[in-house]
């Protein structure tokens, strides 16, 4: 049903339950708010948004008033709404009016100041002074971690911080106590808050009283040049935009992607900022008398080019790590082609995905997105609230809207919903292979894909298509059999068929001494045996540089343009935003030299090029920001498919959160973070027993 209204002269015609604030936006009027934030719930509190509704007796708060709730004319003739009339605008005045009576006015100290709603609509809508002499109210800062600083003085209590913690993040830690004057915002015991998305809070915040602890009084908006990029901390892919100063990043924020991450952002995505400019590889490396020494270029590219003319192709490896980029893997599955190597490995953490059987089986098939159209979700082997908080979050919300089942098989854990814990093994899975299809329409399997580095991880897979089948999770106009993915450059990986060739060996075969020479593209979380030669190229020193005996250095993901396909398949590229630091080179330009070194030059001189052949060989890959449909055949092959299971628990394969790359592990940040969820771990369990 439709109604019809008239804003500012203007008759336009809504439907049934949309708010009067988006009635008047829909007739071109623009409407002031603070509370209000389109993906949490009406709270009605700043009334910022006053219009004039003829016939009221007062102005109406217009986010709280829905069109069909304004008793009708006598006459029947629609509705009139005034956004500019006088009423409208001295009740908007008097409302700035009362909500700076305590606001400290500090903007040139503010690191809100040049991005802060309250500056803007003071401005547009406030009074140019005010009629209290009283003195200002003083509230005391609050500490609640060590992302977030508090100046709870300039809090206007519109309580959107209160409301993403529960709504969105799953965490109550953040209320409001006291009455009139008294009323703050507090976490109540003043701890920090342990939520890996609790700093999307400050982007909610309209007027200061929560800004970034980290990049605090470091820099202006204004002084900002902003890049929109992806992000690959893990293999969700949100979309994010790098703020740089200079040659250094400064600051990561969230970009609307309603199909990915909507506006959210996991803290480690924000705040890995001070992991980009430690640690780093500057320059190159070659091991001389057992200790790495500083080299040039020339001299580095000399030591591995020798060393892979000299070997044997079926005695050199090459293993891609995980924030490897499509580029760079590409070129060197190319360049170990024209040597005749055939032990390639993009699964360092040894994943059993054929990428032969077809996409369908290794990519989040129903979509993020679809994860909204669901009524029951099995999570097997995973947890998706460190695996992927943002997508977790999207669980959250779907749970939120009732009527959504949830099973997990696997370790218990605080997920921020309800659920059912079926099991911690693969025996759970077992009993619904022939499970008679449910009464849901449309349920949904999210396999871990570190459920699938287990010895008996191809038959867990197999496993899981089986049940998945049983249960109606496969069908027609629906494919909700999902595998979550933690790394960001797996799946591009896999679509380059970055995979043993034959009779090549696994990642795992390589380093454990199945080859002389291992070219390591990033690998840092993969122990190789002493005795092979390694050759290293990646951003930061850690593990994988410490086992090196040549280091090239090679680029972050800010420094950069490169292609990563998210877990649902969906091909993103980052944009360069600055430079690598010293002498540095993007990754794929030192591997093109190194083939010229060689003498057996890769068919490519620019970027261009590259891709235009890495499309041909990945045709996946050219589909920038979108999700192609995939041939569901693959999941009836993988069922048919067996294997011997073991009766042991899945174990969730991120340990701690934060420290999961070389660039979160070079994070100081990351650090502090990982130190305050052990303490709060250690004191749970302390009061436990």
């Amino acid at each position: 049903m439709t109604r019809k209204l008239v804003v500012d002269g203007t008759e336009i015609e809504v439907e049934d339950g949309t708010t009067l604030m988006h009635a008047c936006e829909a007739a071109g009027a623009e409407i002031p708010r603070f509370c209000y934030h389109e993906r949490l719930s009406i709270a009605g509190n700043c009334r910022m948004c006053l219009v004039e509704v003829e016939g009221s007796p007062k102005p109406i708060a217009s986010c709280a008033m829905l069109v069909n709730d304004l008793p009708p004319n006598r006459d029947g003739s629609p509705k009139k709404i005034f956004t500019t009339s006088k009423v409208a605008r001295k009740a908007r005045e008097g409302v700035m009016e009362f909500l700076l009576l305590n606001h400290p006015l500090d903007c040139p100290i503010c690191d809100q100041g040049g991005e802060c709603d309250l500056q803007d609509q003071a401005m547009a809508f406030g009074l140019g002074g005010s009629r209290y002499d009283e003195n200002k109210r003083a509230v005391e800062d609050k500490y609640i971690g060590p992302l977030i600083k508090t100046h709870m003085t300039r809090c206007i209590h519109c309580t959107r911080c209160v409301r993403f913690m529960t709504e969105i993040a799953g965490v109550e830690e953040l209320g409001l106590i006291g009455r009139g004057e008294d009323a703050e915002i507090t976490t109540y015991l003043e701890k920090g808050i342990l939520s890996e998305m609790s700093a999307n809070a400050v982007d909610l915040c309209p007027v200061g009283a929560l800004t970034h602890r980290p990049w605090a009084h470091n820099a202006r908006p204004w002084e900002l040049k902003k890049t929109e990029s992806i992000d690959v901390m893990d293999a969700v892919g949100s979309a994010i935009r790098i703020d740089t100063r200079g040659r250094e990043v400064m600051r990561i924020l969230p970009r609307n992607n309603d199909a990915v991450n909507e506006e959210w952002i996991s803290d480690k995505t924000r705040h890995v900022v001070d992991g980009l400019k430690a640690q780093r590889l500057d320059r190159p490396y070659v091991r001389k008398n057992g200790r790495l020494v500083a080299a040039t270029w020339t001299e580095a590219m000399d030591a591995v080019a020798q060393r892979l003319k000299s070997t044997t192709p079926s005695r050199i490896g090459a293993i891609a790590g995980d924030l490897a980029g499509a580029e760079e893997m590409f070129a060197l599955r190319e360049l170990m082609a024209g040597l005749g190597v055939v032990n390639l490995d993009c699964r360092q953490a040894g994943e059993a995905l054929d990428p032969a059987i077809g996409r369908a089986g290794y990519v989040f098939n129903s979509t993020i997105e679809g994860i909204e159209a669901a009524d029951a979700i099995m999570i097997i082997g995973a947890n998706p609230r460190l695996d992927a908080p943002v997508l977790n979050a999207r669980i959250r919300k779907r749970w939120r809207q009732g009527g959504l089942l949830v099973g997990v098989i696997g370790e218990a854990a605080d997920l921020g919903y309800s659920y059912n814990h079926l099991g911690r093994s693969p025996a759970a899975l077992q009993q619904f292979v022939d499970h008679a299809p449910p009464a849901k329409v449309r349920p949904m399997f999210i396999l871990g894909a570190n459920a699938l580095a287990r010895p008996d991880g191809a038959a867990i897979l197999a496993l899981a298509a089986q049940a998945a089948h049983s249960l109606g999770v496969i069908k027609d106009g629906w494919n909700g059999f999902n595998i979550l993915h933690t790394t960001a450059a797996r799946v591009a990986g896999l679509d380059l068929r970055f995979v043993p060739g034959p009779n090549g060996l696994t990642a795992a075969q390589m380093a454990a001494g199945g080859v002389d020479v291992v070219f390591n593209l990033g690998a840092d979380e993969i122990d190789i045996a002493p005795g092979a030669f390694v050759i290293y190229q990646g951003s930061h020193g850690d593990r994988g540089a410490n086992r090196a005996d040549v280091i090239l250095p090679g680029s972050a993901y800010t420094e950069k343009s490169a292609t990563f396909a998210n877990t649902e398949g969906r091909a993103q590229q980052t944009v360069r935003a600055v430079f690598p630091p010293g002498e540095a080179r993007e990754d794929w330009t030192i591997l093109r030299a190194l083939s010229a070194e060689i003498g057996r030059p890769l068919p490519f001189d620019t970027l261009e090029q590259l891709r235009a052949k890495m499309y041909a060989a990945a045709p996946d890959l050219a589909a920038i920001n979108m999700v192609r449909p995939v041939d569901p055949k693959a999941l009836a092959t993988l069922a048919e498919r067996t294997g011997t299971i073991r009766d042991e628990p899945f174990r969730s394969p991120v340990r701690d959160f934060y420290l999961t790359n070389p660039i979160a592990r070079a994070s100081q940040i990351m650090a502090e973070l990982s130190a305050l969820r052990h303490a709060a771990s250690a004191k749970t369990l302390s009061a436990a027993e």
